[in-house]
């Protein structure tokens, strides 16, 4: 996904990289930082998570990867910023043309270096500017939770959401829906193997023989 033709992202939105060519959010608009400082700049966010993946406070913050369609999820999360609604500043958005370019190898690696859970969200079934991309979209997450469950991570880690571009605030209650499910599953596979429980070794070999 490397060769993405990644345009230029809606009026009021202001993206930084985030290591995946993305954008975090926070509740005034699209304040981003690298995967190096996941703190975002802004009124309620407390900074910089460290690299173990905790809060200043001790307790296990989620690094969460979301890839938006920039029609309807990028839209509708640059809505939410201009609508101040507050979602957690650790969901790093990844700006696609279409969730059709959604890739599994490169969601198996996002998992292995670190990311907690990953989602998609796309067009409303039925609306995708690209007839079906957001169609083969859920295919691959289907394909992606099998593969993830085959090598032993919770195949929740993965999901795909369909919304509108004038769905700000559900846009935001995905966000904050989504990290408190990736908080309760604790720690992703490479985060598990700093204590022990290496399946990162699983996520290897699945995006290396093309990831199911």
């Amino acid at each position: 996904m490397s060769d993405h033709p990644y345009n230029s992202p809606p009026p009021g939105s202001r993206p930084k990289d985030s290591g995946l060519k993305g954008a975090g959010h926070d509740g005034s608009g699209h304040e981003g930082a690298g995967p190096a400082d996941s703190g975002h700049a802004g009124a309620g966010h407390e900074g910089a998570r460290p690299a173990d993946g905790t809060s200043h406070a001790g307790a296990f913050e989620p690094r969460v990867i979301a890839f938006c369609c920039q029609y309807c999820a990028y839209s509708a999360a640059d809505m939410a910023g201009s609508m101040r609604l507050q979602y957690p500043p650790n969901v790093e958005i990844v700006l696609v043309p279409c969730t059709g370019r959604f890739d599994v190898i490169l969601a198996l690696k996002a998992l292995e270096s670190g990311a907690d859970g990953i989602y998609a969200a796309g067009c409303i079934e039925g609306s995708c500017h690209f007839l079906d991309g957001n169609v083969r979209a859920r295919r691959r997450i289907m394909s992606l939770q099998k593969e993830l469950e085959g090598i032993g991570v919770d195949p929740r880690r993965v999901e795909m959401y369909n919304l509108s571009a004038s769905q700000g605030p559900r846009f935001a209650e995905i966000a904050r829906e989504f990290s408190q499910r990736i908080t309760g599953l604790g720690p992703g596979p490479s985060g598990a193997a700093r204590h022990g429980d290496d399946r990162s070794s699983g996520l290897r070999c699945g995006w290396r023989s093309g990831g199911g």
